[in-house]
């Protein structure tokens, strides 16, 4: 016995009323859904459709979908972290590394410059922070905004818009700007700090634009269904 597309349709309300937000993710469980109830049916022919239903659901346990949803985070996390180092490298090569160089200069000259003048360096460090913040918030109410227009979420797409790992190093500048001191610093420690101004200013242009602007790739990539159902 096949379900039918108004048990379809159950299975995917069911999921919703279960937490699942995501359509990838509610899509993958009703397929895991049907498949079992089939099996059950083939079993017990005489359950009907909520009774099995109910005994698949059991077998996700105590905490229910909330297993799969983690699990599945932490998979496309670390998709989406993998994504944003491969970019981050290509501005350690030919012909980017000349340009990356050039600026961890530009920042290092300003910071033997004006060290003295530690209320310039505070800025500089925080405005990098508040632009990424900015940045974090536009993307967040973009995706809510098409989340509403399509009626649908995406987990990996919600991720590329702001929900992932990146938004922890926001700290980072901030740490910097807290603990200068207006003091002679040595030169050793201005060219690292030089290097991961560069580093965090690439991330953000990266996480806020390079890769939203290819989200539609990136999204088809991992969802082949994504081009219909969106």
């Amino acid at each position: 016995m096949k379900l039918s597309e108004q048990q379809i349709e159950q299975l995917y309300t069911f999921t919703r009323q279960h937490y699942v937000e995501w359509y990838d993710l509610q899509t993958e469980l009703v397929d895991h859904l049907a498949n079992a109830i089939e099996a059950e049916w083939k079993q017990n022919p005489k359950l009907t459709f909520e009774e099995a239903l109910h005994l698949e659901f059991k077998k996700f346990g105590v905490f229910g979908f909330m297993d799969v949803v983690e699990k599945r985070e932490a998979v496309l996390n670390k998709k989406y972290s993998r994504l944003v180092l491969s970019e981050l490298k290509n501005f350690f090569s030919i012909p980017k590394i000349v340009l990356t160089f050039l600026a961890i200069g530009i920042v290092f000259y300003m910071l033997k410059s004006f060290q003295e003048s530690f209320l310039i360096l505070q800025i500089l460090f925080v405005l990098t922070a508040l632009a990424c913040l900015i940045g974090l918030w536009s993307l967040s109410r973009n995706i809510k905004r098409n989340n509403k227009q399509s009626g649908k979420k995406w987990l990996f797409k919600d991720i590329i818009f702001g929900y992932g790992s990146f938004t922890g190093f926001i700290n980072l500048p901030i740490q910097f700007s807290i603990h200068f001191e207006g003091i002679n610093y040595s030169e050793w420690f201005l060219l690292v700090c030089s290097f991961l101004l560069i580093v965090f200013i690439l991330l953000e242009y990266i996480v806020l634009v390079l890769i939203p602007s290819k989200a539609e790739e990136y999204l088809l990539a991992t969802y082949p269904e994504y081009e219909i159902a969106s």
